[in-house]
């Protein structure tokens, strides 16, 4: 180790060759150490192809009206190495193509980037995202977002390197998930992104325990926390206090029934570290609703509230740039509602019908999918994503999108 760090030093080796380094030694020490060693592996190749129209890209690339032409091929990989009883090594690995109008996006230039160094910007503090090669209509890149180590013993849990860390309790809105907050527009991301973190969870009783977490991103941020977990009256609660980049938080989630319907809450409070006694912090919160009737008809319902939020337009698509979404920025809106219902036709064919609406801009989000099994491992997408409102609204900017997708499950 001596050695390795001196090469670090010396620029030999970067830091993300130093990570790769010590966790392959570490497999195979661990392989070494144990004999009954288990492999396992899964995976799917999909094609997701996209047409856009009527948004503020489309205008750009090309006469008003015209379709954008794009599309997405990815492979994936999770695969998981038992050493031992009480442990797990898990990696995930995504190999993506990104091809089509979408790439030469004008929007990035004015940034000071390119679509292709955008997308293959690692957030984590090991860079694990390999661009491998790029031109005007396409990008094709490696990712790994799960490089974990996890135990498992007696009432400990242990799990070390990029994971996914989910404190969230409801389905879109998730104020408590501090750590890997993701878009629920994001549907072609199911795993969704890992953080490079330390996490340690000890179990009181079957409802009860206490976890830690400590997150470092690419800029050397850190996002901490402690959270305690317990049941009471039948339902589940969760509080927690830490940081986040730049802020202390302050929060707690629920979740539990009322008569046959799910009813589960969060709320988080953000205070500023430097300003702390100078400003008045930011609360968000949200609740969710959801009921399932006998018919395989599904409903889901969830409400969200910012305190910093704006009770006129909202700001439009140039949010996505200037605050990235994350358990404080969910929404720019002060209030924001969501909705959806699905029903299971046959149990090879599901429909689903959700929406997003801001009431102070009016405007608002309507997604149709169908999804088609063709066989036990092949399955079938039809979605779209249609938002309309004024100019400057929340979701006004960002015009049609229509999918589909094949994917091919192994």
């Amino acid at each position: 180790m001596k050695l390795l760090n001196k090469l670090v030093n010396s620029g030999i080796i970067t830091k993300r060759k130093k990570f790769l380094t010590v966790f392959t030694v570490f497999i195979l020490l661990l392989s070494n150490i144990y004999s009954q060693s288990f492999f396992e592996y899964r995976g799917y190749l999909q094609n997701t192809q996209t047409l856009s129209f009527n948004s503020i890209l489309s205008d750009i690339l090309t006469p008003p009206g015209q379709a954008i032409n794009s599309g997405l091929v990815l492979n994936r990989f999770d695969l998981f190495f038992y050493p031992a009883d009480a442990w797990t090594i898990n990696a995930g690995v995504r190999n993506l193509v990104e091809y089509g109008q979408n790439v030469s996006n004008p929007i990035f230039q004015v940034l000071g980037t390119t679509y292709a160094d955008f997308i293959t910007k690692d957030e984590g503090y090991f860079d694990l995202t390999w661009k491998w090669s790029d031109g005007t209509s396409y990008v094709f890149y490696t990712n790994i977002d799960r490089l974990n180590i996890f135990y498992s013993g007696n009432n400990l849990e242990f799990q070390l390197g990029r994971q996914r860390i989910n404190w969230g309790v409801n389905l879109v809105w998730t104020p408590n998930d501090i750590f890997n907050s993701a878009s629920y527009l994001n549907f072609d991301y199911a795993e969704k992104p890992g953080s490079d973190a330390g996490r340690i969870q000890y179990y009181f009783g079957f409802a009860t325990s206490l976890e830690f977490v400590y997150k470092i991103d690419y800029n050397n941020d850190i996002t901490s926390a402690l959270m305690f977990k317990f049941n009471e009256w039948d339902y589940d609660f969760q509080l927690f206090a830490g940081t986040m980049l730049k802020d202390y938080v302050l929060g707690g989630g629920w979740s539990g029934n009322i008569s046959s319907a799910n009813f589960s809450g969060e709320v988080t409070y953000f205070k500023d570290k430097e300003n702390f006694a100078d400003t008045t912090g930011q609360l968000v919160s949200s609740l969710g609703v959801t009921y399932t009737f006998p018919e395989n008809i599904y409903l889901h319902g969830e409400f969200l509230y910012n305190s910093t939020g704006k009770l006129g337009k909202a700001g439009g698509a140039g949010n996505y740039f200037q605050n990235p979404y994350s358990a404080k920025n969910l929404s720019p809106a002060k209030y924001s509602l969501f909705g959806d219902i699905s029903y299971q036709i046959t149990p090879l064919i599901r429909i689903d019908l959700s929406s997003i609406f801001n009431p102070s801009d009016k405007s608002f989000y309507i997604g149709p999918f169908t999804d088609i099994s063709l066989s036990q491992s092949v399955d079938l997408l039809l979605a779209g994503q249609f938002f309309f409102g004024d100019d400057g609204t929340e979701w006004g900017d960002y015009g049609q999108f229509y999918y589909l997708r094949i994917k091919w499950n192994f």
